[in-house]
């Protein structure tokens, strides 16, 4: 889904858009609160590492679970990647194969997470830790998951745009909050600031971390004429990517997150991209949802989080591994 724009705008009209739908969204609310006080968590044999939000829309959660994964691996723990799969058929617990999975199958996080270790898809995230325990996992990183209750956290973190913050701070449909801020950030153990920006975090003591998403070949595109496509959370996010890249974007066109690119519209990005001799270029996240055929002529840019500080992690990672006895 496209995120609404009175998510977001202090406008008149939005304010009364969100106010004629708060009833729903306190609705909304009190379901994550009914599931979290009935929850009766399953107990992995691993420690279970979460990298959740609490509003609807891309915040930069994958690129954080892979990070965390591979800081876990190097101090040799075996880590497998647990998510939902969202926009996936399969409901699992299934070993994601990326030679035998599409994105249909599994969604397109999985995809790339696939990229950096062993990743299952379950829609029941109990099953799935236990399919991860069966595989000897020293630590689970869920990819998503702050708000399913299913198994008990070792560690959550919170992961927050810090432009766009908690949108106009209402919940799902009047706003992007999948809960109250204050009930959320109770839970969590830390945050990851992602990007530029100081939104407030009420009541909050816990350590915050500050990240940035950077492409992993900064000069690639490097005054390249650029149609560039999108179909994230917040694909404006993308093409300004592209321009500290030194990129000159032609054109730009947005699409629905987790969106699932026909023939037709892929041939009219390219008709147009050739028509302004200019190179067709979208996010990782998207290229990993297109069929091989449909990837041709379409360049991908990878990005990855980087923490500005980097010993801040290490110590909540240590605090982790010290919690239990992992074999450290």
């Amino acid at each position: 889904m496209r995120a609404p724009e009175f998510w977001t705008s202090q406008s008149v009209a939005a304010r009364a858009i969100a106010a004629l739908l708060a009833p729903f969204g306190a609705l909304y609310g009190l379901s994550v609160r009914a599931r979290l006080q009935r929850a009766r968590p399953f107990r992995s044999k691993a420690l279970v590492v979460c990298i959740g939000n609490l509003t609807a829309g891309g915040s930069g959660k994958t690129p954080i679970a892979i990070a965390i994964g591979h800081a876990l691996a190097a101090r040799g723990k075996k880590i497998i990647f647990l998510s939902r799969g969202y926009g996936g058929r399969l409901r699992g617990p299934t070993c994601v194969n990326p030679a035998q999975h599409s994105a249909s199958d599994v969604g397109d996080e999985p995809l790339l997470l696939a990229a950096h270790g062993t990743v299952i898809v379950a829609r029941n995230r109990a099953e799935g830790a236990r399919l991860a325990d069966t595989l000897g996992a020293d630590v689970i990183v869920m990819d998503d998951g702050f708000q399913n209750f299913q198994i008990a956290k070792d560690l959550s973190l919170v992961v927050v745009d810090a432009e766009s913050g908690f949108g106009n701070g209402r919940l799902i449909p009047a706003g992007p909050l999948r809960e109250d801020v204050p009930q959320g950030l109770a839970r969590a153990d830390g945050i990851v600031l992602m990007g530029q920006g100081a939104p407030p975090l009420p009541s909050f003591a816990g350590p915050i971390l500050s990240a940035r998403l950077v492409p992993t070949a900064p000069d690639a595109l490097r005054g390249r004429g650029i149609f560039a496509f999108a179909g994230i959370g917040r694909p404006q996010k993308f093409f300004q990517t592209l321009r500290t890249m030194g990129a000159e974007i032609v054109a730009a066109q947005s699409f629905p997150d987790h969106h699932r690119f026909s023939a037709s519209e892929l041939s009219v990005l390219r008709v147009s991209a050739q028509r302004a001799n200019a190179l067709l270029v979208t996010t990782e996240k998207d290229f990993v949802r297109l069929d091989p055929a449909g990837r041709q002529s379409i360049v991908p840019v990878p990005v990855l989080a980087m923490f500005a500080e980097p010993d801040a992690l290490t110590s909540l990672l240590d605090r982790l591994l010290q919690a239990r006895d992992v074999g450290v």
